[in-house]
């Protein structure tokens, strides 16, 4: 029997960026807000001297337990899903801050016409130019509505950056200058410049330099050490929830994380959230915690799976094209990367950051015509400085050996003479793509899991494969000796990673018959629910998600405040 605790004002389910965020807006105006996280506390503290590659680059130490809980994946309605038993395809963090403090730090804004992608489409192209089998949809709210909130997490986080040279791309006014321009990203800057293109410093969430941000957090610049992805920084300059937006909410003293609580189910009656319930994985024991406002506030997978198994929301059912719980599915396209072989020159690779890049935008969104292509939207390209580590380098030319002698000298002469220059693609929606709860596979608690059906679709295949001609390009002009490129994509495999940024499942729109979300994060149908996150994306951009999921989170905030305020209904 579970123990019904003492009601908040609000409860979060997951405390990585969007919980944080929304802890940080809310109990600063006084509101009590209950953080309930699955894993273990974190703070910086618990990153000093982790330069372990073994530990938690190859061994995942920042993982989710998949023995635990995990999801299982087919590519095709018609196939068996099986579960997905090692980290591959994308990596979801687990404990205090989530994601957020495995993630690399780029963070850009995504593009006006990201969020009126069908009206902009229609009004350039007419509509046929969008397949039968693509719910391709606008988001509710414009860039223009956007702008505050992404202003507000650029200066929370500290991005550091320089303008967009394309006038037609977002242009934030960053708190600090762009990171440092290597050799390498010189020779990107000027090999894109004399092709026609337009290059510049990618936005990163990693400090260039010394900054304080508005709500008085300070933090140090980075050290260029290279462990970023995968890793928690120790210098704190790299932007996290531990260290931005965690430590305000703790400050106000009307916040409380408990960690180690597994939330199952949503409760709810006559079309609003009574509270959660979760499981103390630490005893055993079942909480019901009441609250006025609940906020999903968890990756977006464990969101999707959360709404369905606590039946809020009506289903997406991929023959009909109707329900919304589970819709417009979405992940991100990285098959475009190609290595340049650059004899007789090295670069020093192992240093960098997780966000250091240099970037054209001249194919990304509708900044090209389309008119001629088979496909729509596009993809960034950059050059990034990321910080190679020992155990996982080794870029050999094309026809090398995998093992043996020639493979040991081959990698040790290119070990610092190869750069690559890849895409981040969008991927839009498929009628075929979406999630569900499995028929067959439960996790720790006896629950379904969450079912991902996904493939890559004609119109991704045919964007990598134009785009993957350009990188090519660039890296002949920048002098490589040789140059490698993948082959065409082929199915979606998950036993490699690509990203982390999958997206979808629980959309935000203007309609609620094609859309679970307002444009304030608010559920349609159930009013104190709110759910921000990368599940709202009704597409994936050609960039990386969480400045964008940053900005959404800062909306939601809003919207709860109006809604507390307002006693209730409907934000629009």
């Amino acid at each position: 029997m579970a123990t019904t605790l003492p009601s908040t004002d609000i409860v979060l389910v997951g405390v990585g960026w969007t919980g944080g965020i929304v802890a940080a807006e809310l109990t600063k105006k006084g509101y009590q807000v209950v953080g309930l996280e699955r894993g273990k506390p974190r703070t910086t503290e618990d990153y000093l001297m982790v330069h372990d590659e073994l530990r938690y680059a190859q061994r995942n130490e920042m993982m989710q337990d998949l023995s635990k809980e995990t999801w299982t994946v087919r590519h095709e309605p018609n196939q068996t899903a099986l579960p997905y038993r090692q980290h591959g395809s994308f990596l979801i963090g687990d404990g205090v801050g989530g994601s957020g403090e495995h993630w690399n730090g780029l963070t850009y804004r995504f593009m006006p016409y990201d969020f009126e992608i069908r009206s902009k489409t229609i009004e350039r192209y007419g509509e046929s130019k969008i397949p039968a089998d693509m719910p391709l949809q606008d988001w509710g709210i414009t860039y223009d509505e956007m702008v505050p909130y992404f202003e507000k997490f650029e200066q929370m986080a500290g991005i550091s950056g320089e303008p967009n040279p394309i006038k037609e791309m977002p242009q934030a006014n960053h708190p600090t200058p762009p990171l440092k321009e290597t050799p390498a990203m010189v020779m990107f800057r000027e090999a894109a410049t004399s092709l026609g293109y337009h290059p510049y410093t990618a936005p990163a969430a990693t400090l260039s330099e010394g900054y304080t941000n508005p709500d008085g957090i300070t933090r140090g610049a980075c050290q260029y050490c290279g462990f970023c992805e995968r890793f928690g920084c120790e210098y704190g300059a790299k932007a996290s929830p531990t260290v931005t937006v965690l430590p305000v909410a703790e400050k106000t003293g009307n916040f409380e994380v408990r960690p180690y609580c597994n939330v199952r189910r949503i409760l709810h009656e006559n079309g609003k959230a009574t509270g959660v319930l979760y499981v103390d994985s630490t005893t055993g024991e079942e909480f019901i915690q009441p609250a006025k406002v609940v906020v999903l506030s968890a990756y977006i997978l464990n969101n999707v799976k959360l709404l369905l198994l606590s039946k809020i929301g009506t289903p997406y059912n991929h023959e009909t094209q109707t329900g919304v719980i589970g819709k417009n599915y979405c992940y991100q396209m990285t098959s475009s990367a190609s290595t340049g072989f650059f004899e007789g020159k090295e670069f020093n690779l192992y240093a960098g950051t997780g966000a250091l890049a240099k970037v054209i935008d001249d194919f990304n969104g509708d900044n090209f015509d389309h008119t001629d292509l088979d496909f729509l939207h596009g993809g960034n390209i950059a050059l990034g400085h990321y910080g190679k580590r020992p155990i996982a380098t080794n870029s050999t030319p094309k026809g090398t050996p995998s093992w043996g002698a020639e493979f040991k000298d081959a990698s040790v002469k290119w070990a610092n003479s190869t750069l690559s220059v890849g895409s981040q693609g969008s991927v839009l929606p498929h009628k075929d793509n979406y999630l569900d709860l499995d028929p067959t596979y439960t996790d720790q608690f006896g629950d379904p899991l969450l079912r991902i059906t996904f493939n890559y679709r004609d119109n991704e295949r045919n964007q990598q494969k134009f785009i993957r001609e350009i990188t090519t390009k660039i890296l002949e002009e920048m002098g490589a000796t040789e140059v490698t490129t993948p082959g065409d994509q082929g199915d979606w495999d998950t036993t490699k990673y690509q990203t982390t940024h999958n997206t979808g499942g629980a959309i935000m729109g203007a309609d609620p018959k094609t859309s679970a979300l307002n444009n304030y994060l608010q559920m349609w149908d159930c009013e104190n629910l709110f759910i921000p996150g990368a599940n709202a994306f009704a597409h994936n951009s050609g960039m990386n998600p969480t400045g964008t999921v940053g900005a959404l989170a800062y909306r939601a905030a809003e919207g709860i405040e109006k809604y507390l305020q307002n006693g209730g209904g409907s934000l629009v």
